[in-house]
């Protein structure tokens, strides 16, 4: 069986809504042999919760702490963030923890919390598809170290080089998050570096993805990872069986406690 990475996935709300202790737990996971610490990128969530923690300062801190650990924002919604700005967060991120940042990126999405809605983003899932790709290829630019020439629909960067670059080469790897059935985040994900299908139903959906990427793929030799998710107590054996590189424990973010991470952390990775 192919050797699986595991990593927790925390929505930094409520309880774990603190830097420092985020960085903590990271700590804890590295030293009980987990592969990676993932973090939620939100504005705020629905009732009952009430306190949300910004993830680029979490991972910033998590980045300190910790010395093996992968990490990074899963996902950030690119087309309500800048670009250029992304690019700058990225870079110095990625130096600060010695190349062991991972980028997931999405559309984002109005439905769980409303954000969009709430600060006038871009509602239409299409014109967030155009922007988040757009959003890439500045990103992809920017991390070569060369000066960045993009005149797009929706952003322009004239003539900037954003150096220092990231240690990672070509740049920081990308995953992409999507939801099962959706054909264009397959598609989008298999230009980049990883797939995270989310809210998946069987590891037949899995497999099926993996598939579709391979094809999408052929003849390309660069690594690839598969992320699939579950909650804690979740069999990953099938999931892996199906493709998966990558095992991400999530939490349910209405109940997420300081204590149920710590028994998740304590019980250690599934390393086959």
């Amino acid at each position: 069986m192919t050797r699986l990475q595991s990593a927790l996935w925390l929505p930094i709300f409520d309880e774990l809504a603190d830097p420092a202790l985020v960085a903590r737990l990271a700590a804890e996971a590295e030293a009980a042999g987990w592969h990676g610490v993932f973090v939620w990128d939100h504005l705020r969530w629905r009732a009952p919760v009430r306190e949300v923690a910004d993830p680029w300062i979490t991972l910033a801190a998590v980045a300190t702490a910790t010395e093996r650990l992968r990490f990074g924002p899963m996902v950030t919604p690119l087309p309500r963030r800048r670009p250029a700005k992304v690019a700058k967060e990225t870079a110095t991120l990625d130096r600060l923890s010695n190349g062991r940042l991972t980028l997931g990126v999405g559309l984002g999405s109005d439905r769980f919390a409303g954000e969009l809605h709430a600060t006038c983003e871009e509602l239409d899932d299409r014109r967030r598809g155009q922007m988040l790709d757009e959003s890439l290829e500045i990103l992809t630019a920017a991390w070569s170290g060369e000066p960045v020439q993009h005149h797009g629909e929706h952003y322009t960067v004239d003539g900037i080089s954003f150096l220092p670059r990231p240690i990672q080469r070509p740049g920081v790897p990308v995953w992409i998050a999507g939801f099962p059935g959706n054909v264009k985040p397959v598609r989008r994900a298999a230009r980049h570096d990883g797939f995270v299908p989310v809210n998946l139903d069987h590891p037949d959906q899995l497999a099926e993805i993996v598939t579709t990427i391979a094809g999408l793929r052929q003849g390309q030799t660069a690594p690839y990872d598969i992320a699939a998710t579950g909650a804690p107590g979740t069999d990953p054996v099938p999931y892996v069986q199906a493709g998966a590189t990558w095992w991400l424990v999530e939490f349910a973010p209405e109940t997420v406690s300081l204590d149920q991470v710590r028994g998740v952390l304590r019980d250690g990775p599934v390393a086959r």
